[in-house]
């Protein structure tokens, strides 16, 4: 069933969308015994019933929305026809059935294929994000610095604190991780790696997106190749600024503007790939997934998301963009009688900006909603964001710390490699490291010439209560304590008797 508390996430979302909606269609559409001339037909409906049922359901459905109009339900029925879901109760096998909007009679065939997700198998492989510095993952246990066998005897190398040097590699890798980390954020997705391959990932697409942009906030292009032709340009600003500011030179009579739009069209539509790339049709899709529950998430996740886009592509998309917003927006522009400009500009070139290269029958529909929300957000959307930059920066600054490195001797050919250690080996060294500082500090107590005799036995009981095994094998015994404290010479006793004699003598002399 089609998710009705919540947007359909992930990948594959169209194909996956499609196939609940054939779901939802056959349990859910009302099936009726029907008169056809002088016959009755059961469990069947008319043409017209199930473009009511399917359009109130795409229009309450939250991975659509109201936008969807009628005419796109009934171009989604005749997909449901052509792929067999639905069938005339009379059809001819030798005539194929056109559905439209009146009262023909049609019921669903015995069995309703559904599309075959891809299977992850074929999916290329991925590398895992890197994560952000306040996330990174826990170091490995200490590691030996030792000595090849080959050169006993020789002195290791000196470790010292370097700054470390930024390279060019380095600054693209910050750019390409915190671009898809702050993406998958939004998106609220544990991986992207389903969505979009990483290593189809240019780095350098991003940045020239980021710091190549003219007052206007539009790319600009080193090569010059890749621009528009200048008679698109003409023509596309000729239907901007219709009908004032046209170019010099241009002619002019009834019916021109009809030509300089088709003229606009037929480029577009020749273009190899949509604007938007096959590429990355899975993850724009999915952005238009969040757009139903958080718009201005999908905002941000669609700026991220077109940072990622060749300059070129970029550059077509915001040219194409902004014609389109100004052509819906001038109301002496009338293209075609009976259709509204806007109407018009969304039919005609959402294919050229986002379409899948395996057709799909939710292609269409998806493509349309998107492709308005970004003509009528495009100039938000193609802004460079400057939390991404901000994000980069801080990543590239914490690169730039000191990192320590062995520094080698000049000596040629000397060398050291690191050996990992086990688990129990580290705790091991871990206690005896902490235990040796221990004993250096109880050293350190015992040769201080300066420190009173008092404060230093104080100290000494501290540190025996404390760490009474680390004491003992200092100090074993009474007699190594005793060494540490001499006694001080006593007075002599003699040297007091000769008081009494002395006094015996005062009192004999006064009787």
């Amino acid at each position: 069933m089609l998710q009705q508390g919540g947007p359909t996430m992930g990948p594959f979302r169209a194909t996956r969308l499609w196939n609940d909606l054939i779901q939802v269609f056959r349990s859910g559409m009302p099936l009726k015994k029907h008169r056809w001339r002088v016959r009755l037909y059961d469990n069947c409906f008319t043409a017209s019933d199930a473009v009511d049922w399917l359009h109130d359901h795409l229009r309450a459905n939250i991975n659509f929305g109201p936008e969807v109009t009628r005419q796109q339900t009934i171009q989604l029925l005749r997909k449901f026809v052509k792929s067999n879901i639905i069938h005339e109760v009379r059809r001819k096998e030798y005539k194929e059935t056109v559905f439209e909007d009146d009262g023909h009679l049609f019921r669903f065939t015995r069995t309703s294929p559904t599309k075959v997700l891809q299977p992850s198998s074929v999916l290329s492989s991925r590398t895992n994000l890197q994560q952000s510095p306040s996330k990174s993952q826990p170091p490995l246990t200490i590691t030996n610095l030792q000595q090849s066998p080959m050169k006993v005897g020789k002195r290791l190398p000196e470790c010292k604190l370097v700054m470390k040097t930024i390279t060019q590699y380095d600054i693209e890798d910050a750019w390409k991780t915190m671009t898809l980390a702050s993406l998958q954020k939004i998106l609220g997705l544990s991986t992207l790696e389903e969505l979009i391959s990483s290593e189809k990932i240019i780095a350098k697409h991003v940045i020239h997106n980021a710091n190549n942009v003219n007052k206007n906030g539009i790319v600009t292009l080193l090569n010059k190749e890749e621009d528009l032709p200048y008679w698109v340009l003409s023509a596309m600003r000729c239907l901007a600024n219709w009908p004032n500011r046209l170019d010099d030179g241009l002619p002019s009579y009834p019916g021109f503007e009809r030509d300089v739009f088709k003229s606009v069209t037929d480029y577009f539509q020749s273009l190899p790939e949509p604007l938007l790339t096959y590429e990355y049709y899975d993850l724009f899709t999915n952005v238009l997934g969040l757009y139903a529950t958080d718009s201005s998430c999908a905002q941000d996740a669609l700026q991220l998301c077109c940072m990622m886009l060749p300059p070129s592509n970029r550059k077509k998309l915001h040219l194409l963009l902004r014609m389109m917003s100004k052509m819906e927006n001038n109301e002496e522009l009338n293209l075609v009688d009976g259709i509204s400009t806007r109407q018009l500009v969304l039919q005609t070139f959402s294919r050229c900006i986002l379409s899948c290269m395996q057709e799909v029958g939710l292609d269409e529909i998806l493509a349309m909603r998107l492709v308005t929300y970004m003509m009528d957000n495009y100039i938000e959307i193609l802004k460079v964001p400057e939390q991404l930059r901000n994000d980069v920066e801080q990543r590239i600054a914490y690169l730039r710390r000191g990192k320590v490195h062995i520094k080698y001797s000049d000596e040629e050919n000397a060398y050291a490699y690191c050996e990992q250690v086990s688990k129990e080996e580290y705790e091991k060294q871990k206690l005896s490291n902490s235990q040796d500082a221990i004993a250096e500090l109880l050293e350190g107590i015992i040769k201080d010439r300066q420190m009173p005799v008092k404060e230093k036995r104080k100290k000494l009981r501290q540190f025996q209560r404390a760490y009474p095994n680390i004491y003992a094998k200092r100090l074993p015994t009474t007699a190594s304590e005793a060494e540490l404290f001499p006694e001080k010479p006593t007075i002599k006793q003699p040297m007091l008797s000769m008081v009494k004699p002395f006094s015996r003598r005062r009192n004999n002399m006064r009787y």
